[in-house]
């Protein structure tokens, strides 16, 4: 019975589409193809994973998607990036945000020299309702990142990786998003503060209703955390699906958990049979 409720609620969720993605090519330098025909949706409410290994693509999506690529000297020269059905692709970075998308950047970039509080206090520099809804908005990042209420007097160049990650996270959280686009938010943590991020960022969907488009390395955690799934190589989608069902999927399995029906495969193994994948 309860599957059949979860079944009813993610197709309800599908229904509901915030972000699409479609088929888009992205160039670096008017020369390197990056993308190559890239489609994806983010509904309204999920939680949806970008998968695959580095050089895969992710990060060059999100960065699509929030139009960072300008300043690396990239464009999207195919297809189209809609919000709410209204095309973007052509917007600001700050438009966007104001929008309600705003991106936590891979390797967290926190301002240093500023504690943790004014970290924070900086993802609201754009809104324009006030104090008390700002407090309240910190008070609410305090209570899902106890630890950054701790540290927050602490310049933020002195803390852990791991707090520098909830400031990212947190500060993003500020600016009163609708979708967030967080970008490897395991690159450089303990296993143990994975799983705490991963957690929070779960918790964050279903008690506030924070929509989540994640690039992650990690196949393992994000499926178990996602929603939907999409699985990039060279640049392109090879796969996609419900989270579950990539879980199970044997060709997921055996290239991107080590794992087989067989049980769990060596590095050397799974190595030697990249050159079988199907989607190749």
């Amino acid at each position: 019975m309860l599957d059949a409720a979860t079944d009813t609620t993610q197709t309800e969720v599908q229904a509901d589409t915030l972000l699409e993605v479609n088929n888009i090519e992205v160039i670096y330098n008017h020369v390197i193809l990056v993308l190559k025909g890239v489609s994806l949706k983010v509904p309204k409410g999920g939680i949806t994973a970008l998968l695959g290994g580095n050089g895969a693509g992710k990060t060059t999506t999100l960065k699509a998607v929030s139009n960072l690529l300008k300043s690396e000297r990239g464009e999207v020269t195919k297809g189209s990036i809609s919000y709410r059905g209204e095309r973007v692709q052509d917007l600001s970075p700050s438009d966007l945000v104001e929008r309600g998308v705003v991106q936590v950047m891979e390797g967290r970039h926190c301002f240093e020299h500023l504690t943790i509080e004014e970290n924070l206090l900086t993802g609201a520099y754009t809104r324009k309702d006030g104090k008390g809804a700002i407090d309240a908005d910190l008070e609410m990042v305090y209570n899902y990142f106890p630890r950054l209420k701790e540290r927050r007097r602490s310049q933020a160049g002195y803390t852990s990786g791991g707090e520098q990650q909830m400031c990212a996270i947190g500060r993003a959280l500020m600016s009163r998003p609708e979708t967030i686009l967080l970008d490897e938010p395991s690159m450089g943590l303990a296993p143990q503060l994975v799983e705490q991020i991963f957690g929070i960022v779960k918790s964050l969907n279903e008690g506030e209703g924070y929509t989540f488009l994640l690039a992650e390395q990690n196949t393992n955690v994000a499926l178990r955390f996602a929603h939907y799934g999409y699985i990039l190589e060279s640049g392109r989608v090879v796969m996609d699906g419900p989270a579950k069902d990539l879980r199970e999927n044997p060709d997921v399995k055996e290239f991107y958990l080590g794992m087989s029906d067989e049980g769990r495969k060596s590095f050397r193994d799974v190595r030697s049979y990249r050159r079988r994948k199907r989607w190749l």
